[in-house]
């Protein structure tokens, strides 16, 4: 009887922590990508000025550069990873206050260094918690892991890009930053109360390299290794298209809805509250379903899903423009990309290894990025020469192929339950 109680305890304990991490290391940096930038031209400021703010993403695709120190070294006795992750937390912290502190138009260019620097220590900290993650979940926990961490994602861009764009006009810079701040350091408590199993480390101070082997090119073994290993040559390159078909859809769909004349507005509340809302349902949806259909069924079940709604933004294209199909379509949208999302990231906690952790899995998300960055880039040019309706529709083929492609690949290897 008590073990059956002590294990609702124990996942209930997991889901806050990971819960609370994801959402303080996402709210950040959607205010820094989605408010910000209406913040400063409210404010007056240039669109060239403005358009830097988009390097403020860097941190997050290069992060796989340093997670092998994070695998490998510890920041103190209090824990593998949690070291990183309260280090990375508090630094964020500390930085959002002197950011505040800033008046933004007069010393711009020291709160983008201040703001670059909390992308650094967010993007981070990332890295330690999907580690964390994957050891503290057990494998049949990961399904429900990767919707805490989606959902979680959703959670913060629903602050973070839309509740701090409304208190901003009410607390003006200064406020909205302490306000943001507080919240990052409210979040931090579950972790602090959490005993971590560490696994082998060194400290980053006392750390050495045993005689005669080159730090170089031991860490770029780290990376050959993993992609060594049989099949996943296969798997990185899908995960450099997986998203590609959803990338290119949900970069056109903003600019049609101004060309269909929705205000900023309008298309604020239809994002930052009803789509991303669906996309933290679709979290758990998904969270939910991956058990009982298994991982590869979710997988392409979801994205078939997602191939379908994609398709769907054709019909704005041929006049049905009123508000609740835009928001059907958007919402829809949000809906199934985010139960496809947590399938897909269990299967790549899944193809990760123990003790490399972060390593593994920030790669995979690495290239997952790299590839979305790629289709976003195109979609312009292709909405220029087919129109919005042909980019959806490729778009949506796209995506069907992507699927098939990860059946085949998923035949051919084991897969978790």
């Amino acid at each position: 009887m008590n073990n059956l109680l002590i294990r609702p305890q124990r996942l209930l304990k997991k889901i806050g922590i990971l819960g609370s991490l994801y959402v303080a290391q996402f709210l950040p940096i959607a205010f820094f990508l989605q408010t910000l930038p209406a913040f400063m031209r409210q404010q007056g400021m240039s669109v060239e000025v403005i358009g830097l703010t988009s390097f403020l993403g860097l941190p997050w695709m290069l992060k796989f550069l340093w997670s092998p120190l994070v695998d490998r070294y510890s920041l103190a006795k209090i824990g593998h990873y949690k070291s990183w992750i309260v280090a990375m937390q508090g630094l964020m912290v500390l930085v959002l206050i002197l950011c505040a502190l800033l008046n933004l138009e007069a010393h711009f260019w020291l709160a983008l260094v201040g703001m670059l620097l909390i992308g650094i220590f967010a993007s981070t900290q990332d890295i330690a918690v999907d580690a964390l993650a994957i050891g503290l979940l057990t494998p049949q926990e990961r399904g429900l892991g990767n919707a805490i961490q989606t959902g979680g994602n959703y959670l913060g861009a629903i602050l973070g890009g839309g509740v701090l764009l409304v208190l901003l006009g009410f607390l003006g810079w200064t406020g909205g930053l302490l306000g943001m701040a507080g919240c990052v350091l409210i979040l931090i408590m579950p972790v602090l109360m959490h005993q971590e199993s560490c696994p082998s480390s060194v400290s980053l101070k006392a750390g050495t390299h045993p005689s005669g082997v080159n730090p170089v090119a031991e860490y770029l073994r780290t990376f050959t290794r993993f992609c060594r290993r049989p099949g996943v040559g296969r798997w990185l390159i899908l995960l450099l298209l997986y998203a590609s078909g959803a990338s290119m859809t949900n970069t056109m769909f903003r600019p049609l809805l101004i060309d269909i004349g929705l205000s900023l507005s309008e298309i604020g509340w239809m994002y930052g509250t009803a789509a991303y809302s669906a996309g933290l349902v679709g979290a758990v949806i998904g969270g939910i379903l991956i058990k009982p259909l298994g991982r590869k069924r979710s997988l392409i079940l979801f994205t078939l899903l997602l191939a379908g709604v994609t398709l769907l933004h054709v019909l704005p294209t041929l006049g049905f423009t009123s508000l609740p199909m835009l928001y059907f379509v958007s919402s829809a949208f949000n809906l199934t990309y985010s139960m496809m999302a947590v399938a897909l990231g269990t299967l790549m906690m899944d193809k990760t290894r123990s003790e490399m952790a972060g390593t593994d899995y920030t790669l995979q998300v690495t290239l997952l990025f790299i590839g979305n960055m790629i289709a976003a880039g195109i979609s312009g040019f292709m909405a220029s020469a087919m129109g919005y309706g042909g980019v959806f529709v490729v778009s949506g083929g796209v995506t069907v192929v992507n699927a098939i492609a990860a059946s085949r690949i998923l035949n051919e290897q084991p897969v978790r339950p």
